[in-house]
C-alpha cells in the first residue's frame, strides 16, 4: 500500500511541475527567421505570433509572393522551434515518457 502512495505523491508532484511549466511556456519566447535574416518572427512556445520584422530592402511590388513566401517560412520556423522547445522541457519532467494529449 505503501508504494502505491509514493507513486501517487510522485504523479502528483510530476502534475504540478508540468502546469507549472505549460504556464511559463505561454510567455517563454523563441525567435525564427527567413531569407538570411530579411524576415524574423518572434513566437511563445505555445504557438502565439508575438512580432514579425521584415526588413525593407526585402519588399519588392513586384514580387510580394517571395516576401510572402518569406513570412510563412520565418512563421513556420518559429512554431516549431517553440513546439521543440515545449516537448523538451516536459520530456525532462516526465522521464520521456509520452503523456497523450499533453500537446
Amino acid at each position: 500500500m505503501r508504494g502505491m502512495n509514493d507513486l501517487m505523491r510522485q504523479a502528483q508532484m510530476m502534475q504540478k511541475k508540468m502546469e507549472k511549466l505549460q504556464a511559463e511556456l505561454k510567455d517563454r519566447e523563441v525567435e525564427a527567421a527567413a531569407g538570411g535574416g530579411m524576415v524574423s518572427v518572434r513566437a511563445t512556445c505555445a504557438g502565439e505570433i508575438k512580432a514579425i520584422r521584415i526588413d525593407p530592402a526585402c519588399v519588392d511590388p513586384q514580387d510580394v509572393e517571395m516576401l510572402q513566401d518569406l513570412v510563412l517560412a520565418a512563421v513556420n520556423e518559429a512554431v516549431k522551434k517553440g513546439k521543440e522547445t515545449a516537448e523538451t522541457e516536459m520530456k525532462a519532467i516526465t522521464g520521456g515518457v509520452n503523456i497523450p494529449g499533453l500537446f
